[in-house]
């Protein structure tokens, strides 16, 4: 039995269930599937016996200062394995059509699973030539606007803050790009928010509020399919990129500002999805991307208000500043 998902515009087929997704009908996939993934599989005896060179290693290490991701790169071929400390792997196959996931005992399948909707797809998309933001996505009117920004910056708080004022989510952590002739498009992820406690209490009231993304983990799910909430899952025309910076005790924030030229350049390299696994081809083709990006698409400067619970304030800000940047550039048109 085979299952169809749709994420990052991409169709999944599984061989089990991923929780919390939706599943795709047979007739939404004329097409076929674009990558299948196995799980508990475990890795054939061609991958075994293959000769694996490092291609990363993260700086973050286990208490036996372990790296607590490593990524093979196959000799001769390109296909990878990608392990984690706690040892979940994942292989992907050369032509990146094939992912088998393996687990030991001591975890679960639903921890594979968000080790594979985070970073192995946002991996794999990277792989295939997508330049992918470190990003959140909200829909304002109909256009995508991406908040992009260093981790602990807000990226996905402030998405959920705007999706309690109703606007529609579209990605949360990886947010692919998509060119389009002369125009850029953003595709939806899966309907899903991850938050830590504190940023669950700054918007509900209490750590509590919302459930544990998986047990013993200390990230909360907030789900975008239910009542009250929307998951914007269809593509939509990146319209700005607000990138957060600072924030600022100053009674007046939020502020925004233009961000022009090799600055505007610069902020979106640093704030791209997977950066520190690329080689140096990739990293070229994906400057040149970032530069029709900028040349395409206004990039923002924020500083927020440290208070947390100026968060609405925020999103009245972003979404104001935007629909001033649309009027002035349908009145440029005319």
């Amino acid at each position: 039995m085979s299952f169809s998902y749709a994420v990052y515009g991409l169709c999944l087929s599984t061989n089990q269930p991923i929780p919390g997704l939706i599943l795709m009908p047979a007739s939404s996939s004329p097409g076929g599937h674009d990558i299948e993934v196995n799980f508990s599989a475990g890795l054939s005896a061609a991958w075994r016996e293959a000769a694996w060179s490092v291609w990363f290693a993260s700086s973050e290490r286990t208490e036996q200062g372990e790296p607590c991701l490593t990524i093979w790169h196959r000799e001769g071929g390109a296909g990878f394995r990608v392990c984690y400390h706690d040892g979940v792997e994942f292989a992907i196959d050369p032509g990146g059509k094939r992912i088998e996931v393996r687990w030991p005992d001591s975890t679960t399948l639903e921890n594979a699973a968000s080790y594979l909707l985070g970073p192995v797809l946002g991996f794999l998309l990277r792989l295939r030539g997508v330049t992918c933001l470190h990003a959140s996505a909200v829909a304002v009117d109909d256009f995508a606007v991406a908040i992009a920004g260093p981790p602990g910056s807000g990226k996905s708080t402030t998405a959920a803050a705007f999706a309690r004022r109703g606007h529609a989510v579209l990605s949360d952590d990886v947010v692919p790009l998509l060119e389009r002739g002369d125009s850029f498009a953003l595709v939806p992820a899966y309907g899903s928010l991850c938050l830590w406690p504190d940023s669950v209490k700054a918007l509900y009231g209490s750590e509590e509020a919302l459930p544990r993304l998986l047990p013993g983990w200390d990230k909360r799910h907030l789900a975008l399919e239910q009542e009250g909430y929307r998951f914007q899952k269809q593509p939509l025309p990146l319209g700005a990129i607000y990138v957060l910076g600072e924030r600022s005790g100053d009674p007046g924030a939020p502020f925004i500002e233009s961000v022009a030229g090799q600055t505007s350049l610069i902020s979106l390299v640093v704030n791209t999805y997977a950066n520190r696994t690329l080689d140096t081809s990739m990293r070229a083709q994906e400057f040149e991307f970032l530069g029709r990006v900028v040349r395409t698409v206004p990039v923002r400067q924020v500083r927020p208000h440290r208070d947390p619970a100026r968060l609405e304030q925020l999103c009245e800000a972003i979404a104001q500043d935007f629909r001033l940047l649309r009027a002035e550039a349908v009145r440029t048109l005319r």
